[in-house]
């Protein structure tokens, strides 16, 4: 019994030190697009189309992922700029669920298929649930 945790221990100490400068890339890479990109860009994006809205928030968010507090405040500046609330609302969804950025260290650790799948389910389902929220509240 104790060696097999014992080479468990070792299997998931090497698949870390193999992780870990994809990790740093990734973190390194958020946080370099996070501060490049001005907030003031995602006012430019968005038409005041509810669908193209939709789909620049989603796109957006996916591209630019980050913790959900984040997203709540970024969430609540562009309401301020007058930017569409399903467009807020599907840039949110996706900032906390889709990550273009996060996808290599995903893949690494998960699988390619598993990580490509999650990405593009989660980018879908975010569109639905953003679209049936504003609807629900009546404000599309």
């Amino acid at each position: 019994m104790r060696k097999e945790i014992r080479e468990s221990a070792v299997k998931t100490l090497n698949n870390f030190k193999q992780s870990f400068p994809i990790l740093i890339g990734v973190l390194l890479l958020m946080s370099l697009l996070i501060t490049a990109i001005p907030k003031e860009y995602y006012a430019k994006v968005f038409t005041g189309n509810s669908i193209v809205d939709l789909f620049a928030g989603a796109v957006s968010g996916s591209i630019a992922a980050g913790n959900p507090l984040n997203s709540y405040i970024i969430g609540g500046e562009l309401l301020k700029q007058g930017i569409s609330l399903i467009a807020v609302t599907a840039f949110i969804l996706t900032w906390t669920t889709v990550g273009i950025i996060q996808l290599p260290a995903e893949a690494v650790m998960l699988g390619r298929k598993f990580a490509v799948t999650r990405n593009i389910v989660s980018f879908v389902i975010a569109m639905i649930i953003a679209s049936l929220t504003v609807f629900t509240l009546g404000m599309l």
